[in-house]
């Protein structure tokens, strides 16, 4: 199956690209996801993909790039009481929630923010520029990825 790319949204305040780089084994899970659709992309993920690390709220960019090092699996979170993603609802023998884990590849020079890449032609049909789209893991073409991938120096 060729490599695919996700674009994947982070608040920085709660978990930042740093966060990821200073994770041991510079890797994470990447749970919490709690959006249908954002579920099924994460269960179409599978290692070897790339990943665009997005920092949402006040930065709007992408600031760097990570790679799927383990694909769908449960997310733990659902069945943790303690977790603001509890689903009570959640079955373990039919569990609701995906998590995947990425780890850090690498930091771009420079940010590509949400308005350089809405002004940018190659990526009009971008899933992020959507009106209305707030998916926090959304698909990227192979030519999406390139571009910005140019417009970043990386």
């Amino acid at each position: 199956m060729a490599k695919r790319y996700w674009l994947f949204k982070s608040d920085p305040d709660t978990f930042s690209l740093d966060d990821l780089e200073r994770s041991p084994k510079r890797t994470t899970c990447w749970d919490g996801v709690r959006n249908y659709q954002a579920r099924n992309s994460l269960g179409e993920v599978r290692v070897g993909d790339g990943v665009l690390f997005y920092h949402s709220q006040s930065e709007k960019a992408v600031v760097g790039a990570a790679r799927v090092v383990k694909g769908p699996h449960p997310d733990p979170t659902q069945f943790d009481r303690r977790h603001a993603g509890y689903d009570p609802d959640s079955d373990p023998a039919h569990p609701r929630w995906l998590a995947v884990d990425i780890a850090f590849d690498r930091r771009f020079p420079r940010p590509v923010g949400l308005d350089e890449m809405r002004r940018t032609k190659a990526l009009g049909n971008m899933v992020l520029l959507r009106k209305g789209t707030r998916l926090s893991v959304q698909p990227v073409s192979a030519a999406e990825w390139k571009t910005i991938l140019r417009l970043a120096g990386a």
